[in-house]
């Protein structure tokens, strides 16, 4: 039975065996359909209505007998909550093949879930149902945000039994990106001191990922500072969000800056600094305020592995630029959140202030930035109901309103304008945990993916309202904070 997906040799396999061993997917028993992204298909240029059928479903379930493209998977290593783990690599995630779009972009095709590797250590190489419901359309949500991420073709299921914290079924998500490659990839040959393999991963890299660096006169210290701007942005895009990884080791950091492997995560309802969705982070090491500072540790992480190919003291100074580009590119994020054209001293002084309250009131996040496109310069005119309603101290928020006011003055900026501007930036939508739950549950015990689907059609656009997800724009429900997740999760 012979599929028809696009599928080439993946271009990894062009470098040397060290990198990556052969495999072959684990069929699952009476694989099904559970969700497909059909904007995607169309970009890579598979007819939509050749996703469903037998030899294609097998194939993105990693259920055919033979794949001609030889799949892949990759080792690499990695620092885990700050300790280093010097093997790890591809345990439940497989390069299928590459295709290229009608562009001429060319993208990696991996199924996650799909079975044991060299690289599974002791696990058994599955995915779990709701781990892979979440994955899927985060990857679509964080796409619709217009933050860098991997991306989700397709999510195939079956009553296969996989134990974790108990037992449930499996599922395969078919993850598609540029590249996959992570910091780890570096780290294993710089740590297990073969550094004869550094140069030619750089090199894979500048060819086919970082053209523009590999004219420079320093192509590895431009390919180093590249991966360095492209984390600060990413980083930047996840805090104006409020969104939180969970799981920020090096192994799951991209060097192309994606957002990449989506475990325990967390969009936040009620703000706060300290919000940590994973049960397993006790300390907070990977809390949302701590986020952009582990992103620097990482880095760090990798620019010793760069040390083969770059000065000590030219990395220093890369890193050293990580803080500016981050603070740079999250200060034009909020700015744009609050509807300011311009850049003001005290602006960075305005958006402190309003975290701060809301941090201390546990505002919800999305609904707050959402509703700011509806306050009036004027001091005289009333408040949003709706936007008061999320607080409890109501002097709090008055006092910052007063203060943004009188900045939105100073712009005398059309309001309608100022207001489709703000909209366009402050989602209305976004995949808060307990609509995820809503959607496992559903699928897990009635085989019912209606929800999965809603949830997608409406994260590809968080930022225009449409009535039929209107209950996807309303506080979350109280039992929504005592949801607990893990990295199976």
């Amino acid at each position: 039975m012979t599929h028809t997906l696009p599928l080439q040799a993946p271009l990894l396999g062009t470098l040397p065996p060290v990198f990556y061993e052969a495999v072959r997917p684990t069929a699952l028993q009476q694989p099904v359909a559970m969700a497909f992204n059909t904007s995607l298909a169309k970009v890579l240029g598979v007819a939509v209505d050749a996703l469903d059928c037998p030899p294609n479903l097998l194939a993105l379930s990693g259920s055919l007998k033979q794949y001609p493209q030889a799949p892949l998977a990759t080792v690499y290593s990695g620092h885990q909550f700050g300790v280093y783990v010097p093997q790890l690599g591809d345990g439940r995630a497989i390069l299928l093949g590459d295709s290229i779009d009608a562009v001429g972009r060319r993208w990696e095709w991996q199924l996650k879930g799909a079975g044991k590797t060299p690289y599974s250590r002791f696990a058994d190489g599955r995915a779990v149902l709701r781990s892979s419901i979440r994955e899927y359309l985060c990857s679509e949500a964080m796409h619709g945000l217009g933050i860098a991420t991997t991306r989700a073709l397709a999510l195939t299921g079956s009553n296969d039994a996989v134990y974790r914290e108990t037992a449930e079924t499996a599922a395969v998500v078919t993850r598609i990106a540029p590249s996959f490659l992570r910091f780890g990839h570096f780290e294993y040959f710089y740590h297990r001191s073969r550094h004869e393999y550094i140069q030619p991963l750089a090199d894979f890299l500048l060819r086919h990922h970082y053209p523009e660096c590999a004219t420079a006169e320093a192509p590895y210290l431009a390919l180093f500072n590249a991966i360095v701007s492209r984390s600060a942005e990413l980083v930047a895009g996840w805090q104006s969000v409020g969104f939180t990884h969970g799981v920020l080791n090096t192994d799951n950091m991209s060097l192309l800056g994606l957002s990449i492997d989506y475990g325990p995560f967390g969009f936040m309802d009620g703000f706060s600094q300290h919000y940590v969705p994973n049960h397993s982070d006790d300390g907070g090491r990977y809390a949302y305020k701590e986020q952009p500072y582990i992103f620097q540790w990482n880095l760090s992480c990798l620019a010793s592995a760069f040390l083969p190919l770059v000065a000590e003291a030219d990395l220093v100074r890369a890193l050293d630029d990580f803080v500016p580009l981050y603070w740079h590119s999250y200060w034009r994020r909020m700015r744009a959140k609050l509807g300011l054209n311009t850049e003001v001293r005290d602006d960075e002084m305005l958006i402190s202030g309003l975290l701060a309250a809301m941090h201390a009131d546990r505002v919800d996040f999305t609904l707050m930035f959402r509703y700011l496109s509806e306050i009036d310069a004027d001091d005289t005119a009333a408040l949003p109901e709706k936007l008061i309603a999320l607080w409890e101290n109501r002097h709090a928020l008055a006092s910052w309103v007063a203060r943004y006011r009188q900045r939105l003055r100073t712009e005398n900026r059309d309001a309608v304008e100022r207001k489709a501007a703000m909209d366009a930036v402050n989602p209305l939508y976004v995949l808060r945990n307990y609509l995820l739950e809503q959607a496992i549950v559903q699928a897990r015990d009635l085989a019912d993916y209606r929800e999965i689907d809603r949830l997608q059609r409406c994260m590809a656009d968080p930022f225009t309202e449409r009535a039929e997800f209107a209950d996807f724009a309303v506080l979350p429900p109280a039992w929504a904070s005592e949801i607990c997740l893990s990295c199976s999760s």
